[in-house]
């Protein structure tokens, strides 16, 4: 999996790319980079290795879904709070 510079797609595999992602998916943080970022590092292709489980093909592309998901919910939530400091 790797992430177009633009930050709009995502390849999959040399077959399937995700395209559309919202900018605020980028905004939730998870230290120095965003949740997809790091879903994305964790899930790279190494070799003739195939991200998703062997039992559920679709693994891969319902979790970015997911990812993009909860980070746009979580960066929506975070800026309706009061500011405290």
């Amino acid at each position: 999996m790797k992430l177009s510079p633009d930050k709009e797609s995502i390849q999959i595999n040399e077959s399937l790319a995700l395209t559309g992602i919202p900018p605020e998916t980028f905004e939730y943080r998870l230290g120095s980079r965003s949740a997809l970022e790091w879903v994305i590092d964790q899930y790279q292709v190494k070799g003739e290795s195939d991200p998703n489980r062997e039992d559920d093909p679709g693994y891969i592309v319902r979790l970015a879904g997911q990812v993009v998901r909860v980070s746009i919910e979580t960066a929506r939530i975070v800026k309706s709070l009061p500011n405290y400091r």
